[in-house]
């Protein structure tokens, strides 16, 4: 699992596009969070609610989130 090298890569500007660097995000703001009950509308709000997520909530469908959700499933759960 990779993770932030600093605290200024933690406070790099979040975009969709930037799928795995929100997962990292997600992992770190989040910590306690069981993915297997995170719903897409729910990760929409976590995501939107990052400090340093700078996208437009709008832009995000279905598709991305159910990717975005897949992504932190498997960082999850990755055994290393």
């Amino acid at each position: 699992m990779l993770e932030y090298s600093s605290e200024a890569d933690f406070q790099k500007a979040l975009y969709w596009e930037a799928s795995y660097e929100i997962v990292l995000a997600l992992m770190a703001a989040y910590p306690h969070i069981d993915v297997d009950t995170v719903g897409l509308e729910q990760l929409r709000a976590l995501i939107v609610a990052l400090p340093n997520f700078a996208d437009d909530p709008a832009v995000a469908h279905d598709e991305l989130l159910s990717d975005i959700l897949r992504e932190w499933w498997e960082e999850a759960n990755a055994d290393f």
